[in-house]
């Protein structure tokens, strides 16, 4: 089950990316509209619309998350690899994904005052 949702989720991510995708979606609005004049935009109609809408929308949201996680989870792994194959790098630094927000604060504090002693070195 996992498999197939995740060969589905990166299928919709993939094609919801496209241009042919945002032509589909401005047609889309088109043939709404168009459909709207005809039906003199009814409450129904557009409760109908609304609601297809809403529901396309939320599902969307989930598919494209899910690829966006396993596509950053993956992005870390290959990251913590390079660090840790790097004879002298930092392997301190392997997993600071899984830090708070205020030791990130820290250490990004100190790697702000290197770049900005380095920067002051050259002028």
């Amino acid at each position: 089950m996992q498999e197939t949702f995740t060969k589905f989720a990166k299928l919709v991510s993939h094609f919801s990316g496209r241009m042919s995708a945002t032509v589909i979606a401005f047609l889309t609005v088109i043939i709404w509209i168009i459909g709207g004049f005809i039906v003199g935009f009814s409450s129904d109609y557009q409760m109908y619309i609304n609601t297809g809408t809403t529901i396309i929308t939320f599902l969307m949201v989930f598919l494209i998350q899910n690829t966006q996680n396993r596509d950053s989870e993956a992005v870390q792994i290959k990251l913590d690899e390079i660090i840790r194959s790097i004879k002298g790098a930092g392997n301190q630094f392997l997993d600071l994904e899984e830090l708070g927000e205020k030791e990130l604060d820290e250490i990004r504090e100190k790697y702000l005052n290197l770049a900005k002693e380095a920067r002051d070195k050259l002028t």
